[in-house]
């Protein structure tokens, strides 16, 4: 999880699908956070994955299939193992590429980070100002509070509309989640894989 003082650093990846942008990078620092258009375009352009999750996945079923069609597994008869290593993998990249879950969620909470840390900075310099402008003209300081006031609420609607996304992420795994699971009903990632478990259980709890 980046810290208020470091971005995170991302690139996408698609499965088995070139992407547009699968040779960008792209830095999210503090001004992408504050400016709402900018850090929208980065989250849509980052949940591609998720948006066409069914088509990825079987097309990734077909890649398992394909490739085990010419291999001496297939020849076996193996087609379950096939089957669960291809649920496994895909699953796999839902969660740990640049442009997955875990990376997405990691950008929101910085950028929360960044717009809690702003709005309580510019509350504690508005408070600073009318300590030090207690005896002004009334006129202008009437001027001045409605200037704070708007301020205030800007600040108040970005922060609301950033927290949001973390509400949108979880609708988007739940989303994922049952188009992953009516492909892969059985499958469900190794006691020993501590980070494909955590965020399975997340997704299973709606978290």
């Amino acid at each position: 999880m980046p810290s208020r003082s470091t971005s995170p650093l991302l690139g996408s990846q698609a499965i088995h699908i070139p992407s547009p942008s699968a040779s960008q990078t792209i830095h999210i620092n503090s001004s992408t956070c504050q400016d709402i258009s900018t850090f929208k375009e980065v989250m849509k352009e980052y949940r591609k994955l998720d948006d066409s999750v069914t088509m990825r996945l079987n097309r990734n079923l077909a890649h398992f299939r394909d490739r085990d069609r010419e291999s001496v597994k297939q020849l076996s008869g193996n087609t379950a193992d096939s089957q669960n290593e291809a649920c496994a993998y895909f699953w796999s990249q839902l969660i740990v590429p640049k442009a997955g879950w875990k990376a997405r969620t990691e950008i929101v909470q910085y950028c929360v980070d960044v717009v809690d840390k702003g709005m309580e900075q510019t509350k504690a310099t508005f408070l600073k100002e009318s300590l030090e402008t207690g005896n002004e003209d009334e006129a202008v300081s009437e001027r001045r509070k409605r200037h704070r006031n708007a301020v205030l609420y800007s600040a108040e609607v970005k922060k609301n509309q950033i927290h949001n996304e973390l509400t949108v992420e979880r609708i988007v795994r739940r989303r994922s989640l049952e188009a992953f699971r009516s492909r892969c009903k059985f499958f469900q990632p190794p006691l020993t894989d501590t980070e494909a478990r955590k965020w399975w259980n997340a997704a299973l709890s709606d978290q």
